[in-house]
Order: structure tokens, then C-alpha cells, then sequence
């Protein structure tokens, strides 16, 4: 299945690769299964993702079948249920927080790097990401068994492309790419608040 053709009117002030402004986060997932061996690609380019001390504190709980994903869906609020119970594969996405006895600072900070290689590469292999922290994560803690020395980060959504009218009215019109506040106003010289001068 081709990627649904959509307006998409990013553009970059420097030159960037062209990946980075197709990416984006739709809502319309068909149930069209994604192979394994294309599902695993999108994780063995995370673990590529650089970390502190090469501790690599990023781990996937990934759900595919029908009983695994129902199980996500009991602690996945409504709003966020009513489009990604589509998605063949949603995953929770987890930071390790101590190393032996150390807490690790980069924890969320290194996953964060690991969440991006992962929406790149599915984007370079056809595929659609929508990341949500719209669930509740205790409840998530307690159905998936997590341990507590694991903090939550997000659950994302993955699967193929589907047209924007399988959405719920209220969320087809905002079913296409979004735009980024101006550069300059997120980079700042020397000390906070220093804008940037061209």
C-alpha cells in the first residue's frame, strides 16, 4: 500500500535531509499487518541511537496480536483509543533509570534519541509513528508488569498510512503535517534568553 498522499507544505531554512520534514504523526492507521522483518528494522535503528556511557537504557514492550493489543487498549484513554485501535502494532516505549545502584540523568534524554531513529527509519520504510502519552500509566505499569526502576516515556502507534475519512469527524481535519515555530526563537547565544541575531 502506497503512503495517502497529503498536503505537505514543510520547509526548511537550511538544507536538511527531505526525511525529516515527510515525517509526521498521522491518526489514520490501516490494519494492514506489517512484516516482522520490516517491524524489526524500525528497532534495530534504535538501538543504534547513542546513549551515556553506551548504557542504552531504552526498552520496547511491543503488542501485534489481537490479546496483546487489547490488553494495551484497557488503559488507553478514549480519546486516543477511538483512532489508534486500528494500528496492528502499538508499542510502549520505557527508560531504564539506574544503573546498578546510580540513577542514570540521561535516561529519558537517550530514549528520546532512540523514539527518533525509530520514526525515521519507519518513515524511510513506508510506515507511520504517532507517539501519545494520553493513557494511564499506572494502569500501563500494573497490566504489563513493569518494575518500578523503568520509567514510562510514550506509546506509539505503527502501521501503514490509511485515507483520512476512516477518522472520527472531529479528526479529519487536523489529519495532515503541522508546522515548527521559527528557528531563532529556539536557540539562544551564550545564556538563556540571548536571541540569536542573523
Amino acid at each position: 500500500m502506497d503512503v495517502i498522499k497529503v498536503k505537505n507544505d514543510r520547509t526548511s531554512t537550511y538544507d536538511i535531509d527531505e526525511i525529516f520534514l515527510k515525517r509526521w504523526s498521522p491518526r489514520s492507521f490501516s490494519e494492514k499487518q506489517v512484516p516482522e522483518e520490516t517491524l524489526l528494522a524500525l528497532f534495530e535503528a534504535a538501538h543504534w541511537a547513542p546513549s551515556a556511557f553506551n548504557f542504552q537504557p531504552w526498552r520496547f514492550i511491543v503488542a501485534k496480536t489481537a490479546e496483546e493489543r487489547a490488553a494495551f487498549h484497557s488503559f488507553i484513554n478514549e480519546f486516543n483509543l477511538s483512532w489508534c485501535k486500528s494500528a496492528p502494532v502499538l508499542t510502549l516505549i520505557l527508560s531504564k533509570k539506574l544503573n546498578e545502584d546510580n540513577f542514570v540523568y540521561s535516561h529519558s534524554f537517550d530514549t528520546g534519541a532512540a523514539w527518533g531513529f525509530l520514526a525515521l527509519q519507519a518513515a524511510k520504510k513506508g510506515l507511520i509513528t504517532h507517539p501519545m502519552t494520553g493513557f494511564d500509566f499506572e494502569r500501563a505499569r500494573e497490566v504489563l508488569e513493569i518494575p518500578e526502576e523503568y520509567h514510562i516515556e510514550a506509546l506509539v502507534a505503527i502501521g501503514y498510512q490509511d485515507e483520512k475519512e476512516k477518522l472520527p469527524k472531529a479528526l479529519q481535519e487536523r489529519e495532515q503535517p503541522n508546522s515548527r515555530q521559527p528557528l531563532e526563537s529556539l536557540i539562544f547565544n551564550g545564556k538563556f534568553g540571548e536571541q540569536r541575531e542573523n
